[in-house]
């Protein structure tokens, strides 16, 4: 009984990936649970488990190829058959293409949840298994000579317009293809070395991550009417508050981040509109009750954001272990797209690295997004007198269609004032209530 894979329907906007490494071979037996490729999304780079135990019969696509979701990953057999005409199955392309469905198989089922290993959830059902000569009911008629052509130049039989009686397949169809990819071939080798090929430029492809980027970035510049506000607060107390926590801690280390996160989830349960996103379709304002916050982190590959769910009902030590398990993941390429789903704010730290005031983007659909500059020494007034003091700049930027200036105003009066006097944070650690 043959089981076909395909790439799963995990939702979030994704609808391709590329192919970064097989494990497995063609006869090789397997196990469900192992690791069957390695796929680079647009949001992250991952193992894809193996749903079923059995024998690859079938592996669609080569490393490079970018293939949809819900295009054949894997052929699967499930009890031991004959799996040497498995090459006549529909294949995938490899570059987008929508795989042919042959009468009888499945749909994608329901996504399992992600869990904290590097792989990409797999269906629970994912293409119902067939008989095997059911597979094949669609088979295609070609000579002897035109398949033994068609195999020894690599191309799928499947592809080819037969000529032929009945529209069978011919070796002079195979030649035609041949010529026709060919020529396709040679005009995109033109069209990739139309850049100027001299030592002063460098032509390279954009990776995966890098075009969801962009597109989140345009979209949200598109869809959102973008409103900015900058400030700065003197945080000398805090400095020596997270100082003074750390001389006592010995698992973990607090950075600023877990105080701002967590000053941050107080002050948006007074200020839900920040908390909130516009469905313009359905002419409603969708406030959130959960406060999810979103970590901007730069990496090799570009930005991503994982999420620290509940952050208000988390105590700054555990906010601390979390960002550290995120900023290790986001390093190794092991962040789940799990990891990164149902923010509801985000904050970048751009100040870590040397900035001090920006613009950020906001994280489309969401309503706002908070910057954090460095700290650094300035003279401030305390009672009537100039004296050395820590200065840390906030950057925000929200969408000016549902947040007014004076709702942002007074978001930030209070999330400052907790910066400015870490024991208001502290007041309410680990807990859930208000200010």
């Amino acid at each position: 009984m043959r089981y076909i894979f395909k790439f799963p329907d995990i939702g979030e906007g994704l609808e391709e990936g590329k192919i970064t490494e097989w494990y497995v071979e063609k006869g090789q037996s397997i196990s469900a649970g192992d690791a069957l490729l390695n796929m680079e999304t647009d949001k992250v780079v991952t193992d894809i488990p193996s749903p079923k135990s059995g024998i690859i019969a079938q592996r669609y696509g080569a490393v490079g190829d970018t293939v949809k979701v819900g295009n054949a990953l894997v052929e699967i057999e499930i009890e031991g058959e004959s799996f040497e005409q498995a090459d006549e199955l529909p294949q995938a392309t490899g570059k987008g293409e929508e795989v042919i469905e042959e009468k009888g198989f499945g749909v994608v089922g329901t996504m399992e949840v992600a869990g904290d290993g590097a792989y990409l959830p797999s269906s629970n059902e994912g293409l119902a298994a067939v008989e095997h000569k059911q597979a094949h009911t669609r088979k295609v008629l070609a000579t002897p000579v035109a398949r033994a052509l068609a195999k020894e130049r690599g191309i799928d039989i499947n592809t080819v317009q037969g000529s032929g009686p009945a529209g069978r397949v011919t070796s002079k169809d195979i030649e035609k293809h041949t010529q026709i990819r060919s020529t396709e071939q040679a005009k995109s080798s033109e069209r990739k070395t139309a850049y100027p090929s001299d030592q002063l430029h460098e032509s390279v492809p954009i990776s995966q991550i890098r075009k969801t980027i962009a597109r989140n970035m345009l979209r949200s510049k598109q869809n959102t009417a973008h409103m900015s506000v900058m400030e700065e607060v003197e945080v000398s107390e805090l400095v020596d508050a997270r100082h003074k926590i750390n001389e006592r801690l010995k698992d973990v280390k607090i950075s600023y981040l877990p105080f701002i996160i967590k000053a941050i989830a107080i002050a948006l349960k007074n200020h839900p509109v920040l908390n909130a996103e516009l469905d313009m379709e359905a002419e409603r304002i969708i406030y959130k009750k959960y406060y999810n916050i979103g970590l901007a982190m730069d990496t090799d590959d570009g930005l991503v954001v994982p999420v620290i769910r509940n952050a208000d009902k988390k105590s700054l030590v555990q906010l601390a272990k979390e960002i550290s398990v995120f900023a290790e993941k986001a390093k190794t390429r092991k962040l789940t797209l799990d990891d990164m789903r149902d923010g509801t704010f985000t904050i970048t730290s751009y100040g870590s690295i040397g900035g001090y005031f920006a613009v950020p983007v906001i994280n489309y659909p969401q309503s706002a997004i908070f910057g954090i500059g460095r700290i650094a020494d300035k003279p401030v007034i305390k009672d009537a007198a100039v004296v050395p003091g820590k200065v840390m700049p906030i950057s925000m930027s929200v969408d000016h269609r549902i947040v007014d200036g004076g709702e942002v105003a007074r978001f930030l009066n209070e999330v400052l004032e907790m910066l400015k006097e870490p024991m208001l944070i502290l007041a309410y650690e680990g807990g859930q209530d208000e200010l």
